[in-house]
């Protein structure tokens, strides 16, 4: 399988960035082991958005990693993917789906990347029971409800999810080898052995 590692995290104010770069790293070691192919692009080492958009066609899957900032993605994360998405018009997508027809249906059907999968690993500061308790932070939505925008802009290519990887408690209560072998599951769960 061919496999874009898209690394979203930053150096910005106390963030360096580097547990995010860690699991970036167990994810493009750990699938070239198993027999994949992998490019990466780090963001915040800045990209041409052309190149990227023949990344994303060359790629069957997106690994996203990047940390949780203020309920969402770090900026330059963000810009990338406004760049690069809008750069990719005619490619990545042909418009947003609607005919004049009808213009109130099938918004956000628009997209050409039908056989492609993307897959989100985030670290939060925000405990678990933070995602999935009703009554706390974000209600019982769950990491997936929380980054429904960000689900969305991928979707609006016509990528479909696969199993979204999260690491919580990173600031305050931090454990970066049970994480890095969790993860290590993770990536051999959803992919497996290219040879399989």
């Amino acid at each position: 399988m061919k496999i874009l590692l898209i690394n979203g995290a930053q150096e910005f104010a106390h963030s360096q960035g580097k547990f995010n770069k860690t699991l970036h790293n167990v994810a493009k070691d750990t699938l070239i082991q198993l027999g994949h192919t992998v490019q990466e692009t780090v963001v915040d080492e800045g990209y041409d958005e052309n190149t990227e958009v023949e990344k994303i066609l060359w790629a069957n899957v997106i690994i996203y990693q990047w940390p949780g900032w203020w309920m969402g993605t770090p900026w330059k994360l963000k810009r990338y993917m406004d760049e690069v998405f809008t750069a990719g018009y005619g490619q990545l997508y042909a418009n947003d789906g609607r005919s004049s027809k009808n213009p109130t249906q099938n918004y956000g059907k628009g997209g050409l990347l039908h056989e492609h999968r993307y897959m989100i690993s985030c670290t939060w500061n925000a405990p678990a029971a933070a995602f999935e308790e009703v009554g706390n932070f974000f209600d019982g939505r769950g990491v997936d409800g929380t980054l429904l925008t960000f689900h969305k802009a991928n979707q609006f290519l016509g990528m479909k999810p696969l199993p979204t990887f999260m690491v919580n408690d990173v600031i305050k209560n931090p454990k970066v080898d049970i994480a890095v072998c969790a993860y290590k599951d993770h990536l051999n769960d959803v992919f497996g052995s290219a040879n399989a």
